[in-house]
């Protein structure tokens, strides 16, 4: 019987079966097979060809220098990330220091120095905004550092975290608002430096003000604000918060 033998070299990727195979828990990032197949044709054509293969795979994992960047993404998130607990529950907020980073800065360093903490929402008006970040729960307090304005392309839509301010475009301090619904009159003359990415319905329960200029008796409060990757690495106690400045209110106007 005279036979003859053809060999094929063949590559091709294939992906999680065989790095599953070997080892569930490690994601593969390639997967490279190499398949050799070896044919035998008899010569009585009444006689099936036989087949027979050999494959070889081989699994790449992830290079390190990736895995470093998604965890340094990973923990730039989080600490961009702030935390808001209410007697209604928590709220998430996501800041923007790509439109907003000095206000970003200010913010973050506030509440690293837990200055937040059973704070009042001293304005709020029902369809508009509620507005809080004074301890002094007037209007009229705040840090007293002042920031200069970002203004900046973001929409305020419902979720927009803005920064309140006197009719100075540089007299934001601590004060800020959360806004109920879109408030476009308020682009481009606030700074927005975050949003409401869960939660909302939480903000929607924070009691409303009936007084002058939507002002709250017996307002809600800030249990606790912090940063996300604080409350993951669990740091030692910040410094205590600064007193109130009693410098004119920060207040966004209602249209």
């Amino acid at each position: 019987m005279k036979k003859f033998a053809a060999t094929i070299m063949i590559l091709s990727l294939f992906g999680a079966f065989t790095a599953q195979a070997q080892d569930a828990a490690k994601p593969a990032e390639a997967v490279t097979t190499t398949t050799t197949v070896t044919t035998t044709t008899p010569t009585d054509p009444t006689k099936a060809a036989e087949t027979t293969a050999i494959v070889t795979t081989k699994t790449e994992e992830p290079k390190a220098n990736e895995k470093t960047d998604q965890k340094k993404t990973e923990n730039n998130q989080s600490d961009n990330t702030l935390i808001m607990e209410l007697k209604y529950g928590k709220v998430v907020i996501q800041l923007l220091p790509e439109v907003a980073p000095n206000h970003v800065k200010r913010i973050k360093e506030l509440v690293r120095q837990k200055f937040y903490d059973n704070v009042p929402f001293h304005r709020v008006i029902d369809g508009f905004m509620a507005q809080t970040g004074d301890p002094t729960g007037t209007g009229t307090g705040g840090s007293g550092t002042k920031i200069d304005a970002e203004f900046n392309a973001t929409k305020h839509v419902r979720g927009t975290v803005s920064m309140a301010r006197a009719a100075d475009p540089n007299s934001a301090d601590s004060q800020f608002f959360i806004v109920f619904a879109e408030a476009p009159h308020l682009d481009g003359n606030y700074t927005a430096f975050g949003k409401v990415i869960e939660g909302m319905e939480f903000v929607d329960k924070i009691k409303k003000g009936n007084g002058p200029n939507g002002m709250v008796s017996d307002p809600d409060k800030i249990i606790t604000l912090r940063v996300a990757s604080d409350i993951e690495n669990k740091p030692a106690d910040a410094a205590p918060k600064p007193a109130a400045d009693g410098k004119p209110a920060a207040e966004p106007a209602k249209k």
